[in-house]
């Protein structure tokens, strides 16, 4: 199971709430990067991550310029709780972020929104799909606030919603995995561990299995190294979204 994550990094970040601390035994990252502009006259940098040690492999993110919320109680890992009903996604998932969920749930059970500010994807896909159910089992609403944006393996936590909202101004931005090795969803069968794990996930979030199939083909039609933007009626072609105002 491919880690994926091409991380796109704006050249000026907001502030974050609290440093995040760094995980003992977490492999070592070498890091490339380049700089381009997009068509609406955005600069971006595209940092590439590449994990070694006991679990290496091809890491996709994509980051974009937006101020982090200074707002909230506790932190736990990329999750900031706001107050006692809900929380905030501000960072990548990695492979601790499902226990840390678990830890926030625990210390806040009445958490019922999850706010997805700026939300950049994932380290691990494998963790990062294992928390989309999470938030799924625990019937946890998902809302991309004004100006929020969610992108790469982010896109799939959004879609664990027990009920979506994303205001008019919201993006979504995908594009295909890709393993350590350089291979991506088209290297595998249609019916491959590897392509069906998505598929699945997608069924599991509500998605009828024709609506799975094509929005994954939607986000493989992307090389990992681009990024397509998609707005709130393009992600409502595949899942309902709430039209009202997340309380």
């Amino acid at each position: 199971m491919p880690v994926r994550l091409a991380t796109l990094l704006a050249l000026l970040f907001g502030a974050m709430l609290l440093p995040a601390p760094v995980q003992a035994g977490q492999p070592a990252r070498h890091v490339s990067t380049r700089t381009w502009t997009d068509a609406q006259g955005g600069v971006w940098t595209e940092t590439t991550t590449i994990e070694t040690g006991a679990n290496p492999g091809a890491d996709r993110l994509v980051g974009a310029a937006a101020e982090t919320a200074e707002r909230g109680i506790a932190r736990f890992g990329p999750f900031v709780v706001i107050d006692a009903h809900h929380a905030a996604l501000v960072d990548a998932t990695d492979s601790s972020s499902p226990a840390r969920f678990v830890a926030m749930l625990r210390a806040f059970p009445a958490i019922r929104v999850l706010e997805m500010v700026d939300c950049p994807g994932t380290y691990d896909d494998t963790a990062n799909l294992q928390l989309g159910r999470l938030i799924r089992a625990h019937a946890i609403a998902t809302d991309v606030p004004p100006g929020g944006s969610v992108r790469s393996g982010a896109v799939e936590l959004f879609l664990a919603g027990a009920t979506r909202h994303a205001a008019p101004d919201a993006d979504f931005g995908v594009h295909a995995w890709e393993d350590d090795a350089g291979r991506g969803p088209a290297n595998f069968r249609a019916d491959a561990p590897v392509n069906r794990a998505y598929l699945d996930y997608y069924h599991a979030m509500g998605m009828a299995p024709a609506a799975a199939a094509a929005f994954y083909a939607l986000t493989n039609s992307v090389p990992n190294a681009q990024v397509r933007w998609l707005h709130p009626a393009d992600i409502a072609r595949f899942v309902p979204l709430d039209q009202g105002i997340m309380r």
